[in-house]
Order: structure tokens, then C-alpha cells, then sequence
């Protein structure tokens, strides 16, 4: 059976992977890795290589994706297979970073839990916006995420090395997914991703934003099982 490690997104814990947990549970052995220790792509991937299997599977899903391709930069041999999920290879726009910061700033000011229901609507899908379990998921992951934490993390996605450029380097079969309504990283950027890593398949989940594992978990299953087993 074959080891795969898990990167969460943004203000996410291993809680973002719950329903992946069982679902893949007959194909491998599911590692979820501690995005916190860092404030760096380059620390943090460190980190996570360090108590990595010593070869793996590897799936990040948004900040999850961005580290993932800082893997890829620093030990590529180590990685069997690689799975993107809502994520981009571009690097921020000075703007973007400049947002990043004033969410922190807001938080610091007004609390994390309500500046972060301020991005769930492009986090999250229409139809789910009224979903209180996803809602409280979602809620609780921000809490036990904290202000720290988020603070590091932005200052990490912010500062990240534009990853377009690699692309053509990755040669593991790769599955690139993002949900059609993903605002936050769009149809568009998985497309780029497509385009650029030779081995690549692009999977569009319908009714689905940015949180995809949680949304569409049996569709994201799905996907990911062949994903594995191919």
C-alpha cells in the first residue's frame, strides 16, 4: 500500500480531508501534513519532507497546492504521484499580497472567525452557504487554525515563488482538479497547470467552489481514487 501525504489550504486543518480519510483508506496510507511550522514555502516544505514517508504520494489543495510545488522543486524523486486542487502555480500580484496583509491586520483588529466568514462566499458554493455542518467545519478550522497561524501562513502564500515556470520539470501523472464555481483559484489556473505539467489530467467538479474534498467529497473521491490506483 502506498503512503500519500495531504497538504490543507488556508485557515484549514486535517478536518478538510475528513471524508478522503475513509474513502481511501483501502489504496494508502493517508499522512496529513502540519502546514503551520514555517513562515516560508521553503520552511514549511522542509518541515513536511522531514516527516514524510521516504516516498509518497502527494495532494495539496490550495495553500496545499502551493507547497506541493515546492516539494517538487526540492525533492522531486520522493514523489510517486501528485494530485493539485483549487490551486495556482502564479505567484501573488504585488496587490494580491497587499490584500493578504490587510486581512491580517483586520483580524488582528476584529477577531479571525469573523474577517474569515468574509471569504467564504468565494470559498465556498452558493447552494452550501446555508449548509450549517459545512459552515461549522469550516468555522472550527479557522479556530483551531488561529491568528498566528494565518498571520504566518499569508505572510508564507504571499512571499511564494511563481511556480509556472517549473511545470514542464514534473514528470509523475498528475491530477489537476478545481470545482467550476471556484472563485478564489479559477478554472483558468488549473487549465495553466494542465497545459504545463506533460502528464496531467484536469477533473472539473460541478456545483463546487473552492473547498472541493468538502463540497463534492463523493465526486473528489472519485477522482482521486483512479488518481491512485492509475
Amino acid at each position: 500500500m502506498q503512503d500519500l501525504v495531504m497538504i490543507p489550504g488556508l485557515l484549514c486543518t486535517g478536518e478538510l480531508f475528513t471524508p478522503q480519510l475513509q474513502a481511501l483508506s483501502s489504496v494508502a496510507r493517508i499522512h496529513i501534513a502540519d502546514h503551520t511550522r514555517g513562515a516560508t514555502m521553503r520552511e514549511i516544505a522542509g518541515s513536511i519532507l522531514t516527516l514524510a514517508p521516504r516516498s509518497f504520494a502527494l495532494c495539496g489543495l490550495s495553500m496545499g497546492g502551493y507547497l506541493a510545488f515546492e516539494i517538487m522543486r526540492r525533492a522531486p524523486e520522493r514523489v510517486s504521484r501528485l494530485a493539485l486542487l483549487d490551486t495556482a502555480a502564479k505567484a501573488d500580484t504585488p496587490e494580491r499580497a497587499a490584500g493578504r496583509a490587510a486581512l491580517v491586520a483586520r483580524a488582528e483588529a476584529e477577531g479571525i472567525s469573523e474577517v474569515a466568514k468574509t471569504l467564504w462566499p468565494s470559498w465556498i458554493h452558493p447552494s452550501r452557504l446555508s449548509d450549517p455542518s459545512l459552515l461549522e467545519t469550516v468555522a472550527r478550522m479557522t479556530a483551531d487554525t488561529g491568528l498566528t497561524h494565518f498571520a504566518r501562513q499569508q505572510a508564507a502564500i504571499a512571499s511564494r515563488q511563481d511556480s509556472i515556470p517549473n511545470l514542464r520539470g514534473i514528470r509523475v501523472p498528475t491530477l489537476v482538479m478545481v470545482g467550476r464555481q471556484d472563485q478564489a483559484t479559477t478554472v483558468e489556473d488549473a487549465e495553466i497547470i494542465t497545459r504545463g505539467i506533460t502528464r496531467s489530467t484536469l477533473t472539473i467538479i460541478e456545483d463546487c467552489a473552492h473547498l472541493s474534498t468538502l463540497e463534492q467529497p463523493e465526486a473528489v473521491n472519485s477522482a482521486l481514487h483512479a488518481w491512485l490506483g492509475g
